[in-house]
């Protein structure tokens, strides 16, 4: 087994949008919200979850349909918490910490594997955490070290700005 694979764009059924009166589609907007887009946009096409789903969930098919997938998914979330890990060491929105504070605090989540860390820069010179990727194998109930996108300062040299 491949400790570094992420299963990503397999081939398979593409996503199919919730119907506007599926219960799932609240819990979705509780849970795993499409802030980058219009409200009624969001809603109407699904365009985050559908991503979401073409890019990971059809990897898992096998073991998930669709729905279960998402129900997974959202289950994981809260279970890991990662805004309650992140605060509980420390790193709170507004605050800046090296590469290696935030995975380490990660790390005591995810049964010490490497997470990976997304960094963006909107401001010029100030690399800002942009998103959390835990990797799991296939049938999501055991962690492993994900690939690093090396989009942070991983030299601990500079810290990070958590929004």
């Amino acid at each position: 087994e491949n400790k570094h694979f992420r299963p990503e764009y397999c081939t398979g059924d593409k996503f199919t949008r919730f119907p506007k009166e599926d219960k799932i589609i609240n819990d979705l907007e509780n849970h795993w919200i499409q802030m980058r887009f219009d409200e009624k946009y969001a809603k109407d096409k699904q365009p985050l979850w559908g991503h979401e789903y073409t890019k990971h969930g059809i990897c898992c098919k096998s073991l998930y349909d669709q729905r279960a997938y998402f129900l997974l998914a959202m289950r994981l979330k809260d279970k890991l918490d990662l805004l309650t890990t992140l605060r509980t060491h420390g790193i709170t929105p507004g605050t800046k910490h090296t590469f290696g504070e935030i995975q380490k605090a990660i790390k005591t989540v995810t049964n010490n594997k490497d997470p990976d860390l997304k960094c963006v820069q909107h401001i010029k010179g100030v690399k800002e955490l942009n998103e959390i990727g835990i990797c799991f194998n296939q049938a999501a109930d055991s962690f492993h070290d994900c690939r690093h996108s090396n989009t942070c300062d991983e030299t601990d040299t500079t810290k990070t700005l958590f929004r």
